[in-house]
């Protein structure tokens, strides 16, 4: 019983499950099965069937997969709070990804018909989660601009300087402390870069005084200098 409640909690306070009413919440949250991952497990490979969505309670799930070069390529990384598995739920396709920890986490697994029952009974929640789809389909189209329109340097600015130091940065802050949330390979991926190149683009950026790199650690000197750079 006690793992329904912290289920039901959880979700309570997700923007996905908010608005549903406390019995169709418990109806889901009493469906879940949690599942607890170390760094490293894989939930699911591209081609396995999709049984179901899947929310993070905590901790960092890597969405990838591998080209016929045999190099991966990251397609997503996602934290606390966000979901994943819903499109090919829908399509009843299989997974066209492969989902890794990257770090220890848990999550909650919702089973297809238990979403579908949620959908069928509440509009609202059909339209949050069609949102959410939407959200993740505008930033796909928003990095394959990215990767088609800007340099690696403009690239990797913007990745710090929207996804690191904005959540980071105090008002009127000058220079800001970064920490990368994941490794540099990783975040070359996810950049369309490779590592090496993501490595030069850091190490130019330290030569011209505008970064200093200790390992994970970001020091950005000037916060405007950066964004000029950037433009």
């Amino acid at each position: 019983m006690a793992a329904v409640l912290h289920a039901e909690t959880f979700l309570a306070n997700l923007a996905l499950f908010r608005e549903l009413t406390v019995e169709q919440r418990a109806r889901i949250a009493g469906s879940t099965r949690q599942l607890r991952v170390a760094r490293g497990d894989v939930l699911f490979h591209r081609g396995d069937p999709a049984a179901g969505m899947y929310v993070i309670v905590f901790g960092q799930i890597k969405l990838s997969f591998v080209s016929s070069t045999g190099v991966e390529k990251v397609v997503e990384i996602l934290d606390q709070g966000q979901s994943f598995g819903e499109a090919v739920m829908f399509l009843d396709l299989p997974h066209v990804v492969t989902a890794q920890a990257l770090a220890d986490g848990l999550l909650l697994f919702v089973p297809k018909e238990t979403v579908f029952e949620g959908i069928d009974q509440d509009p609202v929640f059909a339209r949050r989660l069609l949102g959410g789809l939407s959200r993740r389909l505008h930033q796909l189209i928003a990095d394959v601009e990215s990767y088609s329109t800007r340099s690696g340097t403009e690239r990797v600015i913007g990745f710090l300087l929207r996804d690191c130091a904005a959540a980071e940065m105090p008002e009127g802050a000058g220079s800001v402390d970064i920490q990368l949330p994941v490794a540099k390979g990783i975040i070359a991926s996810r950049l369309n870069l490779t590592q090496e190149h993501f490595s030069r683009i850091l190490h130019d950026l330290t030569s011209l005084g505008l970064i200093e790199v200790k390992g994970r650690r970001i020091h950005v000197r000037d916060l405007d200098r950066l964004r000029k750079h950037a433009s």
